[in-house]
Order: structure tokens, then sequence, then C-alpha cells
């Protein structure tokens, strides 16, 4: 637990001393974000500071290779690819089909090799379960992405998820305060609260593609490795990561329904839509806290509490989210958003 607790908070620290490097030397790096039509800043800003998150995370997984070398070495090295690939695009944009034939392959690698699927099947064949397993790692993926809008959402979220997978874990098994894959989940977490002070509102740096594809990896993965540990069942992550998936599944519905092209950039998430409406990027970005907090961490608790209520703890979940989606604006053209 001592040597957990030490590795999250030199975690914490390296993300933030290399997120402040990044701000100091942006310009050279050249990673500086000009806004535009499609963005919700109105200053250039620098981005890629995600690359700190990276960092921090690199010490969290480096600690977790010492109890679990293969698992924890492959997820290094696939979710420092799938950063290199975000860090890239920040700077110069790929194609959207390229970097998601890089996500499904990094992900289907991950899973098959890292991941216990036996654990998993639920009486699927492995290849199914595979396939829907990276459709589904997919998604998530490039919805966090999408959900990186305004100042301090996304890592604000991860925060959340990872530190609330720990708790639910904690809260069905006190013995697993010392796994050190606890830790690892706690020190991803430090990683990113090292980086959130200079991404709250009003954000002095971006996570851009190198934080948001890299801690979308990391949470997927995590979920995977969680529910075949036995810590945490899908019912709990569904509804840990429900305000994300809520907000970005109706906006992408709305978009496909209008037969638009949905990767290209656009600012018609309702946190988006929020945003302008109240004129602030803190108040949104709290909302989403408290809703986090207040309403969907004690649902999932209760998901593991009584698993036979799960399915409908999940539409209490949803439902009213959906319902303040749509009454927001979500994926709707911004003349009626």
């Amino acid at each position: 637990m001592v040597s957990g607790l030490v590795i999250s908070l030199i975690a914490g620290f390296v993300a933030f001393a290399a997120t402040w490097l990044i701000l100091r030397n942006a310009r050279r790096l050249g990673v500086i974000q000009a806004p535009n039509e499609r963005s919700s800043h109105t200053v250039p800003t620098p981005s890629g500071g995600g690359a700190g998150i990276v960092a921090g995370g690199a010490i969290a997984t480096g600690f977790a290779a010492l109890h679990a070398p293969v698992t924890a070495l492959l997820v290094l090295a696939t979710s420092l690819i799938i950063a290199a690939i975000g860090f890239y695009d920040d700077r110069k944009p790929l194609r959207a089909s390229l970097r998601l034939v890089a996500q499904i392959l990094l992900l289907a690698v991950t899973i098959v090799i890292a991941v216990p699927l036996a654990a998993l099947t639920g009486g699927l064949l492995q290849p199914l379960l595979v396939l829907l397993l990276v459709l589904a790692g997919t998604y998530w993926i490039n919805l966090f992405n999408f959900m990186d809008g305004i100042d301090g959402l996304a890592a604000s979220q991860a925060v959340f998820m990872l530190l609330g997978a720990a708790f639910l874990a904690f809260a069905g098994t006190a013995e697993v305060v010392d796994e050190p894959n606890l830790w690892w989940l706690i020190a991803f977490a430090a990683a990113t609260l090292g980086f959130l002070p200079l991404n709250w509102p009003p954000a002095k740096i971006f996570m851009g593609d190198a934080g948001s594809t890299y801690l979308g990896f990391v949470i997927a993965v995590a979920a995977l490795l969680t529910v075949a540990w036995g810590w945490l069942s899908p019912w709990q992550w569904l509804i840990v990561g429900a305000a994300f998936v809520t907000d970005a599944t109706i906006t992408l519905a709305r978009r496909l329904l209008m037969r638009e092209k949905v990767f290209e950039a656009h600012r018609r998430h309702a946190y988006q839509v929020l945003s302008r409406r109240w004129q602030s990027h803190r108040r949104v970005t709290l909302a989403f806290v408290a809703t986090n907090l207040v309403w969907l961490l004690p649902l999932a608790f209760l998901a593991g509490v009584q698993p036979g209520y799960a399915p409908v703890l999940i539409v209490i979940a949803y439902a009213p989210l959906a319902i303040l989606a749509v009454l927001a604006g979500a994926g709707a053209p911004e003349a009626e958003a």
C-alpha cells in the first residue's frame, strides 16, 4: 500500500512537471491551437498537454510491471503508441480512417494477450467476444476524444472513473487495497490529477488527442481487466461512464439521422451547447462532476451490492441523462440548440 501511494505521488508530480514543460515550450513544439468556428475557446492556447498524463501513466505502468510484467508491459507499449499517434495528430491532422485502424489493431492485440478472456466469455465464442470488445473499446476511445472539448471536462471525468473504479473495487472486497493493480488505477488517476490544475477553467493548456485517446484507451483496458478479475461488473462501468456515453451517443445519433459526416469536428454536444449558453466552461465541468458524484457513483455502488437489480439501475442512471441531453440540444443544428 505504501509503495503504491508513493508511486501515485510520483506519477502526479511527473505529470504536472511534464505538462508545465510542454506549456513553456509550446510554440517551439508547434502545439499552439488557434480558435476557429468549431472550437469552444476564444484565444490561442497550447495543446498536447496530455503528454504529461502519458509520462505519469508510464510511471504507474512501470510499477505495475513489477507484479504483472506481461500485462503491464503490453499495455505500456500499446498505450504509448496510441498517445504518439494522438500527439502527431495534434500537430498534423491524420485521416480518421488511419487513426481508427490503429486503434482497432492495438486494442485487439491488447485484449487477446493481456485480458483473461475466459473470465469474460459469458457463453460467447472467444472470437465473437474479442470482436465485440474491440468495437466497444474503439467506440469508447473516440467518444472520450469527442468529449474533450471544454476546459477540465475530460480530465475530471477520467479521474472520477479511475478513482470511482478503485473505490467500488474496495467496497466490494476490502482486501484489494493491498493489490498492486488497484494502485495502478489510482496512479493513473494521480497522473491525470497532476495535469488537471493546468487544464482547469480557464485552461492554460489543452489535453489534445495525445491525452484524450490515451486516457480513453487506458480506461477501456482497465474496465476489461477489473471485470475479468471480478472486481467490478460491466454494469458498474456502464454507470460510471454514463455522463459521457449519453451525451456523445445522442449527439452522434442525431447527426447520423441528419446524414452528416460524423468524424468532422463540431461543437454540438450538450456540454458544448451548455458552455455557450451559460458562458462558462467551469459551470459545465462542475455540473458533470456533481452528476458523477451525487447520481452515478451511488447507483454504481448499488449495482455492486444488488447485482440482480443492475439492469434496472442502468435505466435509472441513463434515462434522466438522456432526457437532459436532448433538452440541452445535443446534436441539434446550432441555430436550434
